[in-house]
């Protein structure tokens, strides 16, 4: 999130400034860059969170193996879904910072007027 404080300017845009914007190369690109983060690692969290349900559902001898004390394979696994959350989460702060943000904030302004 931009640390700048934004006013908005006295006149909204109309729809045909939201058209011209949706269909400039800058949104285009923004929208590539999004989805090349989003949709792999949307799909690799996915099948990461598949192959956790099936070992669990499927695999009960090699998920109920000990590693020390209490704690078993399947714990392990199942805690590493919440780190994977929080990698997934950094991860996508990082990108949106060096990728999207400052793409996002060059269209904002073209739009509200103080890019022109």
């Amino acid at each position: 999130m931009s640390s700048v404080d934004h006013t908005p300017s006295e006149s909204a845009p109309d729809a045909q400034q939201w058209v011209d914007v949706q269909a400039s190369d800058d949104f285009i690109e923004l929208k590539h860059r999004l989805r090349k983060f989003v949709f792999p690692v949307t799909g690799l969290f996915l099948a990461w969170y598949l192959l956790y349900v099936l070992l669990a559902d499927y695999a009960h001898g090699f998920m109920s193996t000990k590693v020390f004390g209490n704690i078993n394979v399947g714990l392990i696994f199942g805690l590493l879904q919440f780190v994977s959350t929080f990698v997934i989460t950094t991860l996508y702060v990082r990108h949106a910072n060096k990728n999207l943000d400052p793409l996002a904030e060059k269209l904002r302004n073209e739009i509200e007027g103080d890019g022109k």
